[in-house]
């Protein structure tokens, strides 16, 4: 079975979506696929230092990027575009990663025309928060461009039941599996020291740690968490806030001006973007875990968080209700309020949070693997190369 996975990007400042590209294809090549993956070189205002129109050899995998031109939120690559057209036929399918993007269009459109069977993963972009930002320039591009490739997909793959759900008002006639994100178990079965964390950032040293973990984006709820935090540090004056993530829109200026009206503002940390080591560090030196977004599809952060063994606080916007039944986490309306009493409840019961972090370690480890995802994906891409019945997966 010889896969085609193509994304528009893969820059570390596009956050979780390149790094599930990157990992997706590693677990499928750990399975005997053979895996080549197809992106630009596009990394927010700069670009990758990569060699382009070449394939670099990773492990379990192949990669080739292209370079590209873009306006507003959109990238075109003639040269990708080029090589599709003429090697799209070699592969027996073809998994897209995104949505409202011109290389994955052109993908779709190839394989149409060429007969070649192919899965989109939206990852959360038909949210309808999504669909609401930039609403009206989205609709139109939708409505006339990405719904007919989506209704000629032969399986749409949603990250959880309440995403899937969400999506049905959509009204599309295609088959959905859900399927979520994954992470390698042996990242977090050992966390680093702390100390790294601290040796960075002294003012978190001695304090009780909430992690955000993800963009500076207005989706991410920093608004909502800036009243929360505000609040339960006059209450709680050893708690201190980490803020860590890429401001990839110049959101940065907007996010410290909640937290100061709040008058919170001393006690917060915006670290940037973490990665390799000082991530994980960050995870060990944390408390609390807390995504207060309004919409996700299925974040990567979160599984990190519950991975490290951290009490997490969610809203239902991240869209994790298997969380919730296994009582794994704290999950909570899209509410100042609703946030605030989580962290209160973490807070004044330390042992109680402690159970529901360990509940929640344990449940990624058992369900949320790269390599049992893997696993259910080729059994997905088998049943449709065979023009089968998509199975019915849990």
């Amino acid at each position: 079975m010889k896969i085609l996975i193509v994304v528009p990007s893969l820059g570390s400042v596009y956050g979780g979506t390149s790094k599930i590209a990157i990992e997706l294809a590693q677990a499928l090549g750990k399975q005997n696929i053979e895996v080549d993956l197809v992106t630009t070189d596009a990394n927010g205002s700069t670009r990758l230092n990569v060699p382009l129109h070449t394939w670099v050899d990773e492990k379990n995998y192949r990669i080739k990027y292209f370079p590209y031109w873009g306006w507003d939120d959109y990238k075109v690559s003639w040269s990708l575009t080029k090589w599709l057209f003429q090697n799209i036929t070699n592969y027996d399918l073809v998994h897209t990663i995104a949505v409202f993007s011109i290389p994955n269009l052109i993908a779709h459109w190839l394989c149409q025309v060429n007969s070649i069977p192919y899965v989109m993963n939206p990852q959360g972009m038909l949210e309808p928060w999504a669909l609401s930002y930039k609403a009206w320039k989205k609709r139109i591009y939708y409505n006339l461009i990405e719904k007919p490739v989506l209704q000629r997909a032969n399986a749409i793959q949603m990250l959880s039941s309440s995403e899937a759900k969400n999506v049905e008002t959509l009204k599309l006639k295609t088959p959905t599996i859900i399927i979520p994100n994954g992470l390698h178990r042996q990242d977090f079965e050992k966390l680093p020291n702390p100390e790294l964390f601290y040796e960075q950032f002294p003012d978190t040293r001695n304090k009780n740690l909430i992690l955000f973990l993800g963009r500076i984006d207005p989706k991410k709820g920093l608004d909502l968490l800036a009243i929360a935090f505000g609040r339960i540090h006059a209450q709680f004056p050893e708690t201190h806030l980490i803020i860590a993530g890429p401001d990839n829109i110049g959101f940065l200026p907007t996010a410290k001006e909640y937290f100061a009206n709040a008058g919170c503002l001393e006690a917060v940390t915006f670290t940037g973007m973490l990665t390799g080591s000082l991530k994980y560090a960050a995870l060990a030196a944390a408390n609390i875990y807390v995504a207060p977004s309004y919409s996700e599809g299925f974040s990567m952060s979160v599984l990190e968080g519950m991975a490290s063994g951290l009490p997490c606080i969610i809203t239902t916007g991240c869209n994790f209700p298997e969380a919730a039944k296994a009582n794994a986490a704290y999950v909570v309306d899209i509410d100042a309020d609703a946030i605030t009493n989580a962290l209160i409840q973490c807070l004044q019961s330390p042992q109680q949070a402690k159970e529901i972090g360990t509940r929640a370690r344990q449940l990624i480890f058992e369900q949320y693997t790269w390599d049992s995802i893997a696993k259910k994906l080729i059994q997905v891409y088998t049943t449709i190369i065979k023009n089968q019945s998509i199975p019915t997966l849990n």
